[in-house]
């Protein structure tokens, strides 16, 4: 979901599309949230681990 985000980024200010920069920021600050709670060996959405 990082991944995705930073392509998306990327594309959004490549073509100077606002709202792909504004999904692209959106996704990776989810990814990261979820990255972090896996980290912690928090369960989320019933997985501990997301490959």
């Amino acid at each position: 979901m990082i991944i995705l985000g930073i392509i998306l980024m990327v594309i959004g200010f490549i073509a100077a599309v606002p709202i792909l920069w504004t999904i692209g920021i959106i996704l990776i600050v989810i990814g990261a949230i979820l990255e972090l709670m896996g980290a912690t060996g928090r369960a989320v959405g019933g997985r501990r681990h997301y490959f």
